[in-house]
């Protein structure tokens, strides 16, 4: 086997071969040429290449989101490391673990003057769990820096950065290891809650007849189901999910805006709850959030192992623990409690559900009876990946089949990666994925597409407003030539010039009929990745949906 000549560079490849990091996402480049040399020589490496870093970093965040595992990003000196941010903020939030590597020049070359130099020490410093700075050669400073990269991006879950300078000759090889690393192991961390934690948590569960439990972004079957049958049979429990909380149960409220955007203020203090218990990652809903802040319940305690966000401003406890550990070991200190709170939310449920399909029946073809249509057919057992703004947003609106996973990069709450995270998860995802973005997220992100690695079962459902229809449901927004280009970024641009350069079957439709056919057309088609596009009307869409939600009162 060949390694590269560089002592630095055969360390960091072979810490990482040590250590189970073994999806490398690599960004073309000259100076990162050693680690790319290396990476590639050993087929124990599964590398890709991806040129535009942007698109690189969201892609090796779709692969760790999935393998559960830190992927590496390696990339050439400069501006390209710059490019990594977004998804690195967005690891950072959603607890993605990711490594980057970066190549540098030596120090001495920085600041002088010298081609494609910049500090790249620290870069991340705001989102970072750990900065290795690495010194040219081998050193046991060296091999404990990236050792520890490797290890806090596995157990705190999030990013973290190797900066490696290499000196020129960059492409020399040998066929012997020079260097023997120091490899530490991961530490195995078990959190349990103190007796006095569980005792002081349970008496106050106890006694309180309204208890919400409300859950943000979740893996699927992180819960289980021994604890949701017992949040189901509580009558003092009610459970708020969303799309991405891939946790089900029939008598959980999976469509917390259709439930609470009609309450009026009476409804509110009925409904704020004494115990407010969150996990998961963040929530989409600014409703609920808008709710909880105003009407604060008493006792709100977030269940994580890492970290807590006081987003109502009522966190009163944070649990180090996993949530499935968490519920476990109170259970056995809990009661039933009598209460109608969760009975009067099912009714309100029923109420909301009955309206909902009763306005449906009624409205013309538009964003909202897009997702009518496409969410039911769906493939079983699919992947489900959303794009951030609209899309995610009337998603929750509607029923997804529990057998469906579902993401949706909530940590940034960005529209810059999704398709390329959505092709990165699929890469590594044997079951079909399907992404269901708007015009501006895919056009944003349109590099995405310049992939070799897109299976043929992914599939791209397109929603083309003309522009960003979210700013028209906003609030305050004035229909003339500021709002149109300034904020709405009004186009005329399609998906089918791109689907037909990138090697994507295209489909399109304009209504419903067209729609139905072309959705049974996108998961027919078995022999390359594919899109349908579907136009709605822009100046409708925003109308439907506000209308939609003065109905469910």
């Amino acid at each position: 086997m060949n390694y590269p000549r560089i002592p630095l560079a055969q360390s960091i490849i072979q810490i990482c071969l040590a250590k189970g990091v073994h999806h490398i996402v690599i960004s073309p480049g000259s100076r990162n040429a050693p680690l790319t040399l290396g990476f590639t020589a050993n087929p124990q490496f599964k590398c890709y290449s991806i040129a535009d870093e942007r698109s690189a970093a969201f892609f090796a965040l779709g692969i760790a989101q999935q393998i559960k595992k830190p992927v590496a990003l390696v990339c050439t000196s400069g501006s390209a490391l710059l490019n990594y941010y977004p998804a690195f903020a967005e690891a950072f939030y959603s607890q993605i673990p990711l490594i980057v590597i970066s190549a540098d020049r030596p120090l001495n070359k920085i600041d002088i003057g010298d081609g494609q130099t910049i500090r790249q020490m620290n870069v991340f410093q705001n989102h970072s769990l750990y900065n290795a700075n690495l010194t040219e050669g081998e050193s046991f400073e060296n091999d404990h820096k990236i050792n520890e990269a490797i290890t806090v991006a596995h157990t705190q879950k999030g990013p973290t950065h190797i900066n490696a300078p290499f000196e020129e000759p960059l492409y020399l090889m040998s066929r012997k290891l020079s260097v023997d690393p120091t490899i530490s192991g991961f530490a195995k961390v078990f959190k349990n809650i103190s007796i006095e934690d569980i005792i002081a948590c349970t008496n106050i569960w106890n006694s309180a007849q309204k208890k919400l439990i409300l859950v943000g972004t979740l893996d699927p079957n992180e819960i289980d189901t021994e604890i949701i049958e017992w949040w189901a049979a509580d009558p003092s429990i009610v459970v708020m999910t969303e799309a991405s909380s891939n946790v089900h149960h029939p008598s959980f409220l999976n469509h917390i805006d259709s439930i609470i955007t009609p309450f009026k203020e009476r409804d509110m203090a009925q409904f704020k709850p004494d115990v407010l218990i969150t996990f998961g990652g963040m929530i989409v809903s600014k409703r609920i959030k808008s709710l909880l802040r105003n009407y604060r319940p008493e006792h709100h305690w977030h269940v994580d192992p890492l970290r807590a966000y006081n987003t109502f401003g009522a966190l009163t406890h944070h649990f180090e623990a996993h949530p499935n550990d968490f519920f476990h070991q109170i259970l056995p200190f809990t009661k039933i409690v009598n209460s109608e709170y969760a009975a009067q939310m099912q009714e309100i449920q029923v109420m909301r559900a009955r309206k909902h399909k009763a306005y449906l029946g009624k409205i013309p073809f538009s964003d909202l009876k897009v997702f009518e249509i496409v969410l039911p057919r769906l493939p079983k057992k699919s992947m489900l990946q959303i794009s951030n703004s609209s899309a995610i947003r009337y998603a929750q609106l509607f029923d997804i089949d529990d057998a469906i996973s579902v993401f949706c990069n909530r940590g940034t709450s960005g529209i810059d990666g999704s398709t390329s995270t959505a092709i990165g998860a699929a890469t590594v995802h044997q079951e079909p994925t399907v992404l269901i973005t708007g015009d501006i997220g895919f056009l944003y992100d349109s590099n995405a597409l310049w992939n070799n690695y897109i299976p043929k079962h992914f599939k791209i459902i397109l929603v083309n407003n003309g522009g960003g229809g979210i700013f028209r449901i906003l609030p305050g927004h004035q229909e003339n030539k500021v709002f149109q280009t300034y904020f709405e970024t009004q186009h005329q641009l399609t998906a089918a010039h791109l689907a037909k350069m990138f090697g994507f079957e295209y489909f399109s439709a304009i209504n419903e009929n067209e729609l139905t056919v072309g959705v049974k057309q996108l998961f027919s088609a078995v022999d390359q990745p594919a899109i349908l596009e579907v136009f709605t009307p822009a100046q409708e869409n925003d109308k439907i949906l506000l209308q939609y939600f003065k109905e469910l009162a």
